[in-house]
């Protein structure tokens, strides 16, 4: 029973990272290059099409967290295993290029091995950073939504995106406290908004059609949005509509923010189902972090698109079946590394447990 309850929202989690892979695939393997937009070819169109529809991971891994954690039960060690994955990337990689001179020796600055031994603090993986934090904060925000009524916690969901979100959409000027949502603040709106599905329902996106309408139009939107703005600004020459055009490409957009909600929904309502996919599924998600920090470091996240040969197809819509290949490469490159990893855990607290036992 287990299996088919969580199956539908670990695919998801499966889905989420394959979309930033994509993501990361069309920014940085410069297939787009945000502000770039006066002449738009056939080929970087359907890319921003693309990137609208894949802007949406990063708040839905938030979401499943927010969704789960405000019931289950809080667990210090999760600390430790996460601050534990981000030092392992963090030091594994370059560790492996110098081996293998892809990064010459002498090459890496004290600045850089600084970054390396202190990826939380440095914001390293800025997304693990805000992650750590809010799961910090996680069992006060769970016990407080818990405590309080329904109605206090749609006013603090009210003001708080009205902070974080609506603000910032709305208007064609940067907001000093603005970060696009890179920071745990925003994580931790999630947090309650995601919580507040799980104890309170959201009865207009219970049926996965709505769902998946609020998320295809959302995504549609922002596209619509982009190009539209930045047509309006090009024609104009207003500075602050072109900033402004740039803006739904932010996690906390509200048209993002919309769609991920639908996106969220649609998964959270499939239809439970159970045999050797959804086995596999729930074996394989919990790998997906690993994935992120593999191709995210530093030393990485500029270079493996290169490395496996965007540059040759940038132009042509040969784009498309490259991009999914080598999502679905660095994925399973990712996941290998990423259960090797979880493996040498295992083993270290297997044998630390043992001695512990020997002691006493």
């Amino acid at each position: 029973m287990e299996t088919k309850r969580q199956a539908n929202f670990e695919l998801l989690r499966i889905v989420a990272m394959l979309m930033i892979l994509v993501l990361h695939y069309l920014s940085r393997g410069q297939i787009i290059a945000d502000g770039d937009m006066d002449q738009w070819t056939a080929v970087e169109c359907v890319a921003y099409l693309i990137r609208a529809f894949c802007i949406v991971p990063v708040n839905c891994y938030v979401l499943v967290s927010g969704y789960f954690l405000v019931q289950s039960p809080w667990k210090p060690g999760r600390i430790v295993t996460i601050a534990g994955q981000l030092l392992f990337y963090s030091l594994l990689v370059p560790a492996v290029l110098l081996c293998i001179g892809a990064v010459p020796f002498g090459s890496l600055t004290v600045y850089d091995w600084l970054n390396y031994l202190l990826p939380v603090e440095t914001e390293h993986y800025w997304f693990g950073t805000a992650y750590l934090l809010m799961y910090v904060f996680a069992p006060f925000l769970a016990a407080g939504v818990r405590a309080v009524q329904k109605r206090t916690l749609q006013i603090a969901l009210g003001v708080l995106g009205l902070y974080f979100c609506v603000w910032k959409s709305v208007l064609p000027v940067h907001l000093a406290t603005d970060r696009s949502g890179y920071e745990f603040g925003w994580f931790l709106f999630l947090f309650l908004l995601a919580a507040y599905i799980r104890l309170y329902g959201c009865p207009l996106l219970e049926q996965k059609s709505h769902a998946a309408a609020l998320y295809i139009g959302m995504s549609i939107g922002i596209f619509c949005l982009v190009a539209g703005t930045h047509a309006l600004a090009r024609t104009t020459g207003s500075k602050a509509l072109a900033y402004y055009a740039g803006t739904p490409w932010s996690y906390n957009h509200i048209f993002c923010l919309l769609a991920s909600v639908g996106f969220f929904m649609w998964f959270k309502d499939m239809k439970a189902w159970e045999g050797r996919w959804a086995d596999g599924i729930v074996r394989l998600a919990p790998y997906s972090f690993g994935v992120y920090l593999l191709h995210e470091h530093l030393l990485m996240r500029t270079q493996w698109m290169e490395w496996l040969g965007s540059g040759r197809v940038r132009t042509s819509f040969l784009f498309i079946p490259h991009m999914v290949l080598c999502a679905v490469l660095v994925y399973l490159c990712g996941t290998a590394a990423d259960a090797a990893r979880a493996w040498m855990f295992r083993r270290i607290g297997k044998i630390a447990a043992h001695h512990e036992k020997g002691k006493s």
